[in-house]
């Protein structure tokens, strides 16, 4: 078995749970592998937990199926179009090529310095306190738009497996961090 394809702006989706271990047949290769990506599939056949990793990074997933694994749309908003007005290589990697991951609600994929973030993964409140960064703080702050007080509570509730749930990101180029939250 070779190992795990890379992903730019997913560098570790074993750890974030987008792939798992766990056999599948590939319905896009028709091979026999140990990983399966279990994030979010958009596509008209049903491809959830039968896709190999190897598949989505080559891009063989969306060739064959018109599947995407991020919503572009969520993707395109984040770029600021009179400095980047056209990101298609960006946009078509995020969504065609990089493990999506699973919200709350509707995933948002961050962008900063023109680029489409990494994805770190989702956190509660001990993720986020290991981090203890204040650009990830302000960003989640931004997001959320709460005084400061609502904000600390908030922080307190902060929960991967029960929502509020953050999602962390950090950018390729001056590696600060950010996120988002939302909830069921």
């Amino acid at each position: 078995m070779s190992d795990l394809p890379t992903f730019r702006y997913h560098p570790d989706p074993v750890q974030t749970g987008s792939i798992v271990e766990r056999p599948v047949n590939c319905v896009c290769c028709g091979k026999r592998r140990d990983y399966t990506y279990t994030g979010p599939v958009y596509a008209t056949a049903d491809l959830d937990d039968q896709l190999c990793p190897w598949c989505v990074a080559s891009g063989a997933v969306y060739a064959r199926f018109r599947a995407t694994f991020t919503d572009k749309d969520a993707l395109v908003d984040g770029f600021d179009r009179t400095r980047t007005p056209n990101r298609t290589d960006i946009i078509e990697e995020v969504s065609r090529r990089t493990p999506g991951f699973n919200g709350w609600q509707q995933e948002r994929w961050l962008v900063h310095c023109g680029d489409a973030c990494a994805f770190l993964g989702p956190a509660g409140r001990a993720e986020i306190a290991s981090y203890s960064n204040v650009d990830l703080l302000e960003s989640l702050r931004t997001d959320v738009e709460m005084s400061n007080d609502d904000f600390e509570r908030y922080l307190a509730r902060l929960d991967t497996d029960g929502g509020p749930t953050a999602y962390v990101f950090r950018c390729l180029h001056c590696s600060c961090l950010l996120g988002y939250s939302d909830s069921a």
